[in-house]
């Protein structure tokens, strides 16, 4: 009985091997999304890198050969393409996330305060993000850009300013145009966001102290919102840095490479030389060039929000 009563006995688990357990469940549970994600973003990419080693060129395809690093050296040595292109994509990119962060911030601050009709105000601003890229870039190329009857054009002849053919006179300009327009409906609710998480009571007392309106935006509310514009920085660079849509739909890259930017030079080269492997090398260096400018973009961010 005595031998009987020991077996039954439970013998007191160790902490650490619960722990173990644990740390495996969670493995277990979320190994079949980790392998989801790596499938569909990563392998890709390594695909895309192994095609950008090879000299394939699909008007000869069963001549397909491995160049080793010869399309980097291309692009970078003999395309006169490709450095107007990211002068062309960096431009677009700080110009368009900057002008957007801006206007964000001031739809933001319009719509952070109670008056009639705000909820219509609100929408009306979140619209123009809604609209797919194409129509918004067709809409903005036929409709307000249009040099005979455009919309932009008729408002300068009002005030007596002669009329502009923007797509062809000043196209990345145009396109940037297009771009703020879609993208500073998302920066204002990023921007939205945080000015609603900061305390009122915070605002009323600085009222109260005898501050302005500036100094109050100065120095609470924009040192509060510093992290809200490193995320719609990041979030902004990230999606604006792969702009197509606006650029095949109005100007095509041109007048000449005017305004081609990276995307667009991958579409060119991939399907009109319809050379894959020197397509796939400018795509790889497109992603190491967006690695590199956001983490020296975050770096920034992160100084001025410590000194503000």
């Amino acid at each position: 009985m005595a031998t009987m009563t020991l077996a039954r006995r439970r013998v007191p688990a160790l902490p650490f091997v619960g722990a173990l357990s644990n740390w495996s469940t969670g493995k277990t549970l979320i190994a079949p999304a980790v392998i989801y994600a790596i499938i569909v973003t990563q392998l890709p990419f390594v695909v895309t890198v192994w095609y950008s080693l090879l000299r394939w060129n699909l008007l000869r395809p069963d001549n397909v050969q491995f160049a080793g690093l010869d399309n980097y050296l291309f692009v970078i040595t003999a395309d006169p393409v490709f450095f107007p292109a990211l002068i062309n994509t960096l431009i677009l990119t700080v110009g368009s996330v900057v002008a957007a962060l801006v206007f964000g911030m001031l739809f933001a601050e319009l719509v952070n305060h109670r008056y009639p009709g705000r909820g219509v105000v609100r929408t009306m601003f979140i619209t123009p993000f809604l609209i797919m890229p194409v129509v918004s870039a067709l809409t903005w190329k036929n409709m307000m850009l249009n040099p005979v009857f455009g919309v932009v054009d008729y408002l300068m002849q009002l005030v007596g300013l002669p009329a502009v053919d923007w797509l062809a006179q000043f196209p990345l300009v145009a396109i940037a145009g297009i771009v703020v327009w879609r993208w500073a409906p998302f920066m204002m609710l990023i921007l939205l966001a945080g000015m609603q998480s900061l305390s009122d009571e915070i605002r009323e007392a600085a009222r109260m102290d005898g501050i302005s309106g500036i100094q109050e935006f100065r120095f609470i509310v924009l040192p509060h919102l510093s992290r809200f514009i490193q995320l719609g920085s990041l979030l902004g660079s990230v999606y604006i840095v792969q702009e197509f849509d606006s650029i095949y739909m109005t100007t095509q890259g041109g007048p000449g490479t005017s305004s081609t930017n990276l995307p667009f030079l991958i579409y060119q080269v991939a399907f009109a030389k319809k050379d894959v492997g020197e397509a796939s090398a400018v795509g790889v260096m497109v992603v190491i060039l967006t690695i590199i400018a956001t983490r020296y973009l975050l770096r920034i961010l992160s100084r001025l929000s410590e000194e503000a």
